[in-house]
């Protein structure tokens, strides 16, 4: 039987998030999961200031060496994503609350989401890989806002930065989504798979 992963293990995410699991399997992918040890918000504020865009890439790499430190020989991936709206970041909502507020101050605006990837491959440097993608809430009033938290419930809109799941009830928020599915979803999915390629990771 021909397997499209090469390498005698599966690929280790380091990575919680199921969203990412998923779309790596989708794609033909063996994959296992460590969860990093790690603070974000910590090496957040250790890095100084950022573009949003560097502070994806930082976030995913200090994941990424958090799990390669203790798994030898096999090859790590770890992502991140930020959500920028002119210049400002947003992150993951505490409450209802919190989301209520977020999708207020996101409401008739653009924002981009900024999905970057970390790959290490033993005996070589780690390499970075991001996306973005272009997304703009439509019009929504109070009533919007509160009907949407009601139906999506606490653990969907506190799941997710700007409190919403595009590939669920979310998808109705937006007027117009500009850029890849997996990127929106937090990860550079084409640009991966080429990196992958490019290492022999892949049978084509």
């Amino acid at each position: 039987m021909t397997h499209l992963w090469l390498p005698e293990r599966p690929l280790i995410l380091a990575s919680g998030s199921p969203t990412r699991r998923h779309l790596l399997e989708a794609a033909g992918l063996e994959v296992e999961v460590m969860v990093p040890n790690l603070d974000e918000r910590r090496v957040e504020a250790e890095a100084g200031p950022l573009t949003p865009v560097d502070l994806a890439r930082r976030l995913a790499l200090a994941k990424a060496l958090a799990v390669a430190a203790t798994a030898g020989d096999r090859i790590v991936l770890a992502a991140d994503q930020v959500l920028a709206c002119e210049g400002e970041v947003f992150h993951k909502s505490s409450s209802l609350d919190a989301a209520r507020d977020q999708l207020s101050r996101l409401s008739n605006r653009m924002h981009s989401l900024h999905s970057a990837a970390a790959l290490i491959v033993p005996g070589r440097e780690p390499e970075l890989i991001h996306d973005d993608a272009h997304l703009t809430i439509r019009d929504l009033g109070s009533v919007d806002i509160d009907t949407y938290l009601a139906i999506a419930g606490l653990h969907r809109v506190t799941g997710t930065v700007g409190g919403y799941q595009l590939e669920g009830l979310g998808i109705h928020l937006f007027s117009r989504i500009e850029g890849s599915h997996a990127t929106i979803l937090g990860l550079p999915l084409t640009g991966l798979l080429d990196r992958l390629r490019r290492h022999g990771c892949l049978a084509f």
